[in-house]
């Protein structure tokens, strides 16, 4: 592996470790053994490295919430889920303090909040196919409350589970958070959709 990767690599696992405020790049080229000058040869400070950091999970998102508009199952969206909380979970520094990072870095703000956009618009998507095949019956006014919440949910997880368990950020129940999402849907799945969820549940909890 390549220097400049080792350094992307190095550097996400500190800030998911520590809190990237917490983490310098003096740390960073310690933990690699390598000089800060080498560092600064490749990534002129620490915000350059948040940068293609960032670059990546926007990317990788952005792909994953692309979700076509075609008939969606319960299973499909189970699997969305659980594929959207893995890439925060791998880029997990960003929700860990998120407020404080999006802060001081307005540029990532608005980037970060077009991802947000994102996951409502999937989340519709989703939950409006479950509807078209009369799986849920929910109006759209509920359907995007719904979408809200899910949305909500799957932005502070991470957050909730580390302080209400004392998770470390390694040890964090994925399955849980993706059970949550789903719950939320539940008060609207009509009764062989809310059969086939508990079915779901029972073997993927």
């Amino acid at each position: 592996m390549k220097t400049r990767e080792r350094i992307i690599v190095t550097s996400l696992a500190l800030f998911n470790q520590f809190g990237e405020p917490n983490v310098t790049t003096l740390q960073i080229a310690d933990e690699m053994d390598i000089s800060p000058g080498n560092l600064y040869y490749h990534y002129k400070n620490k915000t350059e490295i948040l940068s293609e950091l960032f670059n990546r999970y926007e990317s990788q998102m952005m792909e994953l919430l692309d979700v076509p508009e075609v008939e969606i199952s319960l299973e499909d969206q189970w699997l969305f889920l659980h594929l959207v909380f893995e890439k925060i979970a791998e880029f997990r520094f960003l929700y860990q303090d998120l407020v404080n990072v999006l802060s001081k870095h307005p540029k990532i703000a608005n980037r970060f909040k077009r991802i947000l956009d994102k996951k409502l618009t999937a989340s519709i998507t989703i939950l409006s196919s479950l509807q078209q095949q009369r799986l849920l019956e929910a109006t759209d006014q509920e359907i995007k409350a719904t979408c809200h919440s899910i949305v909500l949910t799957i932005t502070y997880w991470i957050s909730y589970e580390m302080v209400s368990r004392g998770a470390d950020g390694d040890a964090i129940d994925l399955g849980k958070g993706v059970f949550q999402v789903m719950s939320l849907m539940v008060p609207y799945l009509r009764n062989d959709a809310r059969t086939h969820f508990q079915e779901m549940s029972t073997t993927y909890l």
